[in-house]
């Protein structure tokens, strides 16, 4: 079965096309701005040799990492499982990572607000749940001689070691994990939600509301 794989959760983005666990072609694209998705998806069929009609899975990467490319990733998946109904499979980015570590490691990405997403891992797996640590806690650690590897290792943790997940490690982990409905795919995210409820709008006359029937507003609302 051909597979189409997308890992957005860093600055280093990938496409990747292969057959099982085969990699055919991987292509990368280093920033977030303007990602060029359909561009890099073109240039890896075409190195791969099989058209768009023949993916039949489609693999995305659903972080934790950048919210705005995993989204970017899931909502393109999505909208190719509409048209042609490939089944879709999501690959935890952190599990990606960790394919390549040899001894022990900590996995780190940068979660915002002075934190990371990360998880130890060992001999290629993760080997604890993802949780979030403060970038002191991670300092600390490097500080005592332990291994970080992170994505973000240039920009915000200095001493830590590069390391980016890979769309062909996507596809490699994709084919021992299940299919997942599509509009089930969402991003990892470790913080709880949290929001005020908007209050219930105002109607005012005119503007809210058709000019033409009478203003359903109590006596006490007002513009202003």
């Amino acid at each position: 079965m051909i597979a189409l794989a997308l890992e957005f959760s860093s600055d280093r983005r990938s496409v990747a096309v292969g057959r099982g666990d085969e990699v055919l072609a991987e292509v990368l694209h280093e920033g977030t701005v303007r990602t060029p998705v359909f561009a890099l998806i073109t240039r890896a069929l075409e190195q791969a040799g099989v058209s768009r009609d023949e993916v039949r899975r489609l693999v995305v990467g659903i972080g934790p990492g950048s919210y705005t490319g995993i989204r970017i990733a899931i909502s393109t998946v999505q909208g190719w499982h509409l048209a042609n109904g490939a089944e879709t499979s999501a690959v935890n980015s952190l599990d990606n990572l960790a394919l390549g570590i040899g001894p022990r490691a900590l996995l780190a990405v940068d979660a915002q607000r002075g934190e990371f997403a990360s998880a130890w891992a060992e001999e290629g797996q993760r080997i604890e749940p993802v949780r979030l640590r403060s970038a002191e806690e991670l300092q600390a650690l490097l500080a005592t001689g332990s291994r970080i590897i992170s994505p973000d290792s240039a920009r915000l943790l200095t001493g830590a070691e590069p390391g980016f997940p890979s769309a062909g490690s996507a596809l490699r982990l994709a084919a021992r994990n299940e299919t997942v409905p599509a509009l089930e795919l969402a991003p990892v995210y470790l913080r709880a939600a949290s929001f005020v409820k908007a209050p219930v709008g105002r109607v005012i006359p005119g503007i809210t509301d058709d000019a033409t029937e009478p203003s359903p507003a109590s006596p006490t609302d007002s513009v202003g």
